[in-house]
């Protein structure tokens, strides 16, 4: 008995931790050596700590929904939602985003207030976290949206005159425009300066349940104390491409 168990005990320490994701390029992606910035932060945190991970791709509401049912060890990576915060646990910030309002050059957009975005229609993504404000105001028919599939969907609604205006993560849109369009493309769309928030952090998630995720949580926070502390962290999160005209955008 005392040899199964010390055996069973070295397989859990060496066997890599299976996480659940979705594409998010440059964040997390299968079309990327790193698999994306984020993962490439969770993955080098977990290693510090003495962890080897594996990531499985699915859609995203799959990846949150089979880690709530403990079908993996965790899923990266996720904003801080409510919902969230009361169906697993949630790490320290994985990375900040710098969610903006990307809209056609020509419309000349301003807004210090989510209220003055009201002459325009909006690409959403329904599954996205935004924030509580704009939800609210989305919910209570103040601002107009427009159902997108997809943050490279929205760009080209934006090119088509379909929507006016989208709120997407300034990492990724420049990401998109930079692999999925043409220079002359990326010029006609412009990121307004102001963020939809300052704080918009993200995080790996565990399921609430399952009987390890606490010393998970624990060995992950841990390396990526030990991540930040260090210059790599920095370095990792400088490997985006934009498109010319978006550099200081």
């Amino acid at each position: 008995m005392g040899l199964a168990a010390l055996t069973g005990g070295v397989a859990a320490e060496t066997s890599a931790l299976q996480i659940a994701t979705g594409e998010l390029p440059p964040y997390a992606t299968q079309s990327r050596l790193d698999q994306g910035i984020a993962l490439a932060i969770v993955r080098r945190a977990f290693e510090l700590s003495g962890h080897k991970v594996e990531f499985h791709f699915r859609p995203w509401p799959r990846a949150q929904q089979e880690t709530q049912q403990g079908q993996w060890d965790a899923s990266a990576y996720w904003g801080a939602s409510p919902a969230r915060q009361r169906s697993f646990l949630l790490s320290d910030n994985v990375l900040t985003e710098q969610w903006v309002i990307i809209y056609r050059r020509e419309l000349k957009l301003d807004w210090q207030e989510l209220r003055q975005l009201r002459p325009y229609t909006l690409g959403v993504i329904r599954e996205y976290t935004y924030t509580p404000e704009f939800w609210a105001l989305l919910k209570s028919g103040e601002l107009r949206s427009d159902s997108t599939p997809s943050d490279e969907a929205g760009l080209r609604k934006l090119l088509l005159g379909r929507i006016d205006a989208m709120p997407m993560e300034r990492n990724v849109a420049c990401d998109l425009l930079y692999r999925h369009f043409t220079s002359e493309q990326a010029s006609r769309l412009q990121a307004h300066p102001r963020l939809l928030t300052e704080s918009f952090t993200t995080h790996l998630i565990l399921p609430l349940q399952a009987p390890r995720s606490a010393a998970l949580l624990a060995d992950f926070n841990q390396g990526l104390k030990k991540l930040k502390a260090s210059g790599e962290y920095q370095t990792m999160l400088s490997k985006v491409q934009c498109p010319s005209s978006w550099l200081g955008g």
